[in-house]
């Protein structure tokens, strides 16, 4: 596992209650990343490039397995 924990910000947004939450846990995210010293900006960036491609393959699975496309 990676230093920063993506998932936590994804699922809350998931599970925001409106538009405006998930503006707020952007902004959370956003000012989390400007606090970073450069050397950690960078980790960071690899690390959320990493897990979006994780996800966007796991909603192609998924995506996939239900329209019986193989």
């Amino acid at each position: 596992m990676g230093k920063f924990d993506f998932k936590k910000y994804h699922v809350r947004a998931m599970n925001a209650a409106s538009e405006v939450e998930k503006a707020e846990i952007n902004k959370e995210l956003k000012e989390y990343y400007a606090s970073l010293n450069e050397a950690d900006q960078v980790i960071f960036n690899e690390e959320l490039q990493s897990f979006l491609i994780k996800e966007m393959a796991n909603i192609k699975s998924v995506y996939d397995g239900a329209s019986g496309v193989n």
